[in-house]
């Protein structure tokens, strides 16, 4: 089924390596939602200790114009996955915004409360958190 078993060390000097390849289809989709014009945030369970290696990464494969990078700080470190995407998306909705869509890799990235009136799971050879 393809993908690799990493402990949270190997996955931590992997991530600061900045050398993660962009999965096509999230590239490709993307791109497609900047150029209408939405405002675009970045929600990752990275921590806020690898933003730089994470924004470079992203640029490197070619991410641009996103709105806000959100990443994991001090007091969301050992939640799971969906529940602390749930609050951010949450989050984003008591600033005002309204989610149109979301995409992930991964369930966890799509389910939960505070969800996008469309979601868009795409493909993901490397890894699956179940």
């Amino acid at each position: 089924s393809g993908g690799f078993h990493a402990d949270e060390a190997t996955m931590g000097a992997w991530k600061k390596m900045a050398k993660a390849p962009a999965l096509p289809a999230s590239l490709k989709l993307y791109k497609e939602i900047n150029e209408l014009g939405f405002k675009i945030f970045l929600l990752t369970g990275r921590s806020e200790a690898s933003r730089n290696a994470t924004v470079k990464n992203l640029l490197d494969v070619g991410y641009r114009n996103w709105e806000r990078l959100i990443l994991r700080g001090p007091s969301d470190q050992g939640t799971l996955a969906i529940d602390y995407k749930s609050k951010k998306r949450l989050e984003l909705e008591d600033e005002g915004y309204r989610i149109q869509g979301s995409s992930g890799d991964q369930w966890s990235d799509l389910l939960g409360y505070a969800i996008a009136q469309r979601s868009f799971k795409l493909p993901n050879p490397m890894y699956h958190i179940a």
